[in-house]
C-alpha cells in the first residue's frame, strides 16, 4: 500500500488523491475543519429530529414513500432499513478500485459538513479505507440519479457490519468478521445518516477520474504509436509542422502533432517513398497518417473538457437533503448524474474513434499494396507463416466493440420509485462501458505499436535509419518481452506483453529520454 496520507477537508478532493486512494492504498484522514464541520451540521440536524414538524430524510420515508412521518423510535430502523433495502444490487462483482474510490468520494461529501453525519461515522468510513476493507458491490443497482444508490449501499452495509466484503488479502468474508479483526466497531445510524450514505454521484465520478488517468497515457502512447507508422510508412512529417496547426489553433492538435514531431526528430526514413519503392512521388499521405493530430488532437480536447467537468464535482456536496451554511436544511436534485453522465458517454466517443485510426494504420502497415515495400502482413516468410494477419482481426474486432460502447447511456432514462424518480442519468452504465472502452483501447493501441515497431526493424534492415525515439521504442518493446515474427522465433505475435507494456506507461517512458517530456 501507498504509505502516503490524503487528507480529506471540507471543500473536496483532487482527481490525483482519488487514484491515490483507489489505486495505490493511500492512508486517509479527516482534517480539524472536517471533524468541526461534521459537529456543526450535525447538530442541525439533531434540532430538526427534535421538532414535531417531518423533514425530508431526518423524520420521513425516502422517495415515493417520503410522505409518512416516522417516529423518533423508528427512526433508528428506518435509517438501517433503507440501507438494507436498497443494497440490492445483482451481478459481477465490481473492481477493487471502483468501490474505494465510491467510498472515499462518499467520504469527501460527508466531511464537507453539507450532510449532517456525525463525526464518528467519518472516521468508520476512514477507518474501513485505510484497513484495506472492500465492500462486495455489484455491476447492476444504479440509474444514475439519487446516487448510485445500490452500489453505495453495498458500501454502507459494511459499515453496519453487515453484507460481504474482502478483506486485504483478497478473501471475501462476512463484513462483521472482518470490522471485528480490524477492531472496527459497526456503525448505528442515526436520523438522516444512512440516506446521506447512499445519495450520490461517487461511483460514476470515481470511474471518471481513473479513465481520465488511463486515456491521458493511452492518447500520449497513440501519439507515439502514430509517428511509428507514419515513419514505418515513409511518410512525410512535413504535415506536423507547427505553422500548419497555428493556423487551426485546437489546443489538442497542436500537442498532437508537436509528440509525433518529436517522436520523428532525426528519422532517415521520412519523405523517404519515392527514393525507397521506386514509385511516383506521394503527394499526400492517406488520411489515418496525415490527420493523426487532429484526431488525436480533438480526443486530447474532449479529455480536458471532461476533467473540468470531474473537477467540478470533486469539489461539490452531493447529496439530498443538504445542510446549508446559514442552517436551513434544504432538498434539492444536485445527486441527479447529468453532467457527469454526458462526459463519460463522448469519452468513450472519442475512445472509439482513436480507436479506429489506430486500426486503420495498422491494416496499412500489412498490405503489401499499401505499405510501400513491406511484405505481406509484416511476416517473416510470407505463405510459410501469416505474420500479423490475424492480429489485425483482433484489433478490428475490438475496434467493432469499441464502436458499440460509443452508443450514450445517456440518451437513455428509465422512470423507477413509483414515478418519482422519473428522469435519470444512466451516468453508472456510462462509466462501466467506459471502463470497458479503455481497455480495449490499451489492446488497440498495443496492436498498432506491435506492428509499427516490427515495420520500423524491417526498414532498419534495408539499410535506413530510424529516429532515436523510434529506436528507443523497439529496444523496450523488445526488452520487455514483445518479440517481433523471425526465422529462429515463435511466430504467435505477444500481444499481451504490447499491452501490458502500453498501459502501464512504459512506452512513453522508454521514448522520453530521447524526445523529452511529451504532453
Amino acid at each position: 500500500m501507498d504509505m502516503h496520507t490524503v487528507v480529506v477537508g471540507t471543500s473536496g478532493t483532487t482527481a490525483e488523491d482519488v487514484v491515490a486512494v483507489a489505486r495505490h492504498g493511500a492512508r486517509v484522514e479527516l482534517s480539524a475543519a472536517a471533524v468541526d464541520a461534521l459537529a456543526a451540521a450535525r447538530l442541525i440536524v439533531d434540532a430538526l429530529a427534535a421538532k414535531p414538524e417531518p423533514v425530508y430524510g431526518v423524520s420521513t420515508g425516502f422517495g415515493a414513500l417520503a410522505s409518512r412521518h416516522i417516529s423518533h423510535e423508528l427512526r433508528a430502523q428506518l435509517q438501517r432499513n433503507i440501507v438494507r433495502s436498497h443494497a440490492a444490487g445483482m451481478g459481477p462483482r465490481v473492481e477493487r478500485e471502483v468501490v474505494r474510490a465510491l467510498m472515499f468520494l462518499r467520504l469527501k461529501t460527508v466531511a464537507s459538513g453539507h450532510t449532517g453525519v456525525r463525526p464518528e461515522v467519518a472516521q468508520t468510513m476512514a477507518d474501513l479505507l485505510n484497513a484495506g476493507i472492500t465492500p462486495v458491490v455489484h455491476e447492476y443497482g444504479s440509474l444514475g440519479c439519487s446516487g448510485d444508490l445500490a452500489p453505495l449501499s453495498h458500501c454502507a452495509l459494511t459499515l453496519m457490519g453487515e453484507g460481504d466484503a474482502e478483506g486485504p488479502d483478497g478473501t471475501v468474508r462476512p463484513a462483521g468478521e472482518l470490522l471485528a479483526a480490524h477492531d472496527i466497531a459497526p456503525v448505528e445510524l442515526a436520523e438522516k445518516e444512512g440516506l446521506a450514505l447512499l445519495n450520490g454521484t461517487d461511483g460514476m465520478l470515481g470511474m471518471l477520474v481513473m479513465a481520465l488517468a488511463d486515456l491521458k497515457n493511452l492518447y500520449t502512447s497513440a501519439d507515439i504509436t502514430a509517428a511509428l507508422s507514419l515513419e514505418a510508412l515513409l511518410g512525410t512529417d512535413k504535415v506536423l509542422a507547427p505553422e500548419l496547426h497555428a493556423i487551426r489553433p485546437h489546443p489538442g492538435q497542436g500537442v498532437s502533432a508537436d509528440n509525433m514531431l518529436r517522436v520523428l526528430a532525426g528519422s532517415g526514413l521520412t519523405g523517404r517513398h519515392a527514393d525507397v519503392t521506386g514509385d511516383a512521388p506521394r503527394v499526400q499521405d492517406a488520411y489515418s497518417v496525415r490527420c493523426a493530430p487532429q484526431v488525436n488532437g480533438a480526443g486530447r480536447d474532449t479529455l480536458d473538457y471532461a476533467a473540468v467537468v470531474a473537477g467540478r464535482e470533486l469539489a461539490s456536496s452531493v447529496d439530498n437533503p443538504v445542510v446549508l451554511p446559514d442552517g436551513r436544511v434544504e432538498s434539492n436534485g444536485n445527486f441527479h448524474g447529468a453532467p457527469v453522465a454526458y462526459v463519460l458517454d463522448f469519452l468513450a466517443i472519442v475512445a472509439a474513434d482513436l480507436g479506429s485510426i489506430c486500426e486503420r494504420r495498422t491494416d496499412r502497415l500489412l498490405d503489401k499494396n499499401r505499405s510501400h515495400g513491406l511484405p505481406p502482413f509484416l511476416a517473416d516468410d510470407a505463405g510459410v507463416d501469416s505474420g500479423l494477419m490475424i492480429a489485425q482481426y483482433t484489433q478490428a474486432a475490438l475496434v467493432s466493440e469499441m464502436k458499440r460502447l460509443a452508443v450514450p447511456a445517456s440518451a437513455d432514462s428509465i422512470p423507477s420509485s413509483a414515478m418519482q424518480e422519473d428522469h435519470v442519468s444512466m451516468g453508472w452504465s456510462a462509466a462501466r462501458k467506459l471502463r470497458t472502452a479503455v481497455d480495449n483501447l490499451a489492446r488497440i493501441v498495443a496492436v498498432e505499436l506491435y506492428a509499427a515497431t516490427r515495420a520500423v526493424e524491417l526498414r532498419a534492415a534495408e539499410g535506413l535509419v530510424p529516429a532515436p525515439a523510434s529506436q528507443a521504442a523497439v529496444a523496450a518493446l523488445r526488452a520487455a518481452g514483445a518479440e517481433g515474427p523471425g526465422p529462429d522465433r515463435f511466430l504467435a505475435p505477444d500481444l499481451a506483453a504490447a499491452d501490458t507494456f502500453v498501459r502501464e506507461g512504459r512506452l512513453v517512458a522508454a521514448v522520453e529520454p530521447v524526445t523529452g517530456p511529451l504532453a
